[in-house]
């Protein structure tokens, strides 16, 4: 087979939406519980099944394990080692997830070492680094999209924190005006996530109810300040609401992209999105979270570069629109047809690929004739060593697939 089908693994994590994910695969809405992510790719907890002509399954990881070279192509295989290096998703946040870090590959790489010596189990729920390899990603829009990435410009911050001042936090904007720079806001930062509870239990009342008042008042950070309140609300003792107030606010509009290199603290708050990130399970959370939060480890790993987050909408040719980023694991693009346009597009390639339709309908033709339908919600899988394919839409209206490759091989 030349181009195959793809079934996906849905996961069910308490953020996720009732409605996004089903809605998407043309199932019954809403799903008796929240679904949160669909994953596209060979990750050894969930990998896509690649569905036959006769409808039989195989296990995408498999395939590949089986035959790296002919699913990947030699360059590929080569450079990860026989493994699919991106993982691709769709993200439907109905709550926001926690506020989080990746490493390095050199991080993540003597992180795994150092807790494989220390004999701590891969799926301990203190371990960091479950695997060596770094985890970049990139997450763009389907609908308008909320997220906190990266550190904000320290001058814009302190105008917030003297904008919500509170007696227990003047000192604080007093310790970044001291220093505005990514020192400072590394000051700041320890200081807030180390806070002792007590001190913590009477600080963020006081913060909660500044940003009340700055609401009520339609102030100059209105949204920063929804922002906090919605966190306080669902973590009402939690320091990642104070490392909240350091973070760039955003919303991005349905195309647009935001990449999160390693150490880029980060927090997804609401929406629809297609994410693609290197296949790795390393993550260091700052709070927001039940799960384990190792604080000496995130500061090791956390970036505290400081300015205006980039967003990109694509290189546009035509109707391509590729994101850049320097992530060698992945790469990804979109390709959109307005309605009533028909023009065929090639997608060629010399390793995996991954195409996802996410509106409208097209069909895939392959150089040996070979031709699938994709509808709305489902994928296919383009294995390296299999003729290029060709992609057109079918239905007359507005159509739009997201093709995800391995990076630079």
């Amino acid at each position: 087979m030349t181009v195959e089908l793809l079934r996906n693994a849905v996961r069910p994590y308490a953020w996720g939406s009732r409605t996004t994910i089903p809605e998407l695969l043309g199932r019954p809405v809403p799903a008796p519980h929240p679904e949160a992510e669909l994953w596209m790719g060979a990750h050894p907890g969930d990998p896509s099944h690649v569905i036959g002509p006769d409808g039989t399954e195989r296990s995408l990881l498999e395939l590949v394990e089986a035959d790296p070279v002919g699913q990947l192509g030699t360059s590929c295989a080569g450079r990860w080692g026989g493994r699919l290096p991106f993982l691709l998703k769709i993200l439907a946040a109905e709550e926001p997830l926690s506020m989080q870090a990746h490493p390095s590959a050199a991080q993540a790489a003597e992180g795994y070492a150092r807790e494989e010596s220390a004999g701590i189990p891969r799926d301990a729920s203190n371990r960091n680094y479950p695997d060596p390899t770094a985890k970049p990603e990139l997450v763009c829009a389907l609908t308008e999209f909320h997220a906190l990435a990266g550190f904000r410009d320290p001058e814009r911050t302190i105008s917030l924190l003297k904008a919500i001042e509170t007696p227990g936090l003047a000192k604080y904007a007093v310790l970044l005006e001291a220093q505005p720079d990514p020192a400072g806001l590394r000051a700041l930062f320890t200081t807030w996530i180390t806070l002792p509870q007590a001190a913590l239990d009477e600080l963020l009342p006081e913060v909660l109810d500044s940003c009340v008042k700055h609401v009520r008042e339609r102030g100059e950070f209105d949204v920063e300040c929804r922002t906090i309140l919605e966190l306080g609300e669902a973590h009402p003792r939690d320091a990642g609401v104070l490392a909240a107030l350091l973070l760039n606010r955003l919303t991005l509009s349905a195309g647009e992209a935001i990449y999160l290199p390693a150490g880029n603290l980060h927090l997804y708050l609401h929406g629809t999105a297609v994410e693609i990130l290197a296949n790795s399970d390393n993550i260091l959370r700052c709070g927001l979270t039940p799960k384990h939060v190792d604080v000496p480890e995130l500061l090791r790993v956390v970036d505290f570069a400081c300015g205006e987050m980039p967003v990109q909408s694509g290189e546009r040719e035509e109707r391509l629109s590729v994101y850049r980023t320097d992530a060698p694991e992945f790469e990804l693009s979109r390709i959109e047809w307005e309605a009533g346009d028909d023009g065929e597009i090639a997608v060629h390639d010399v390793g995996p690929q991954i195409l996802l339709c996410t509106a409208g309908s097209l069909l895939v033709t392959a150089d040996d004739g070979e031709q699938v339908e994709l509808r709305r919600g489902q994928s296919v899988w383009l294995p390296a060593a299999d003729p290029a394919v060709r992609v057109r839409p079918l239905s007359g209206e507005r159509t739009q697939v997201f093709r995800a490759t391995a990076g630079t091989c």
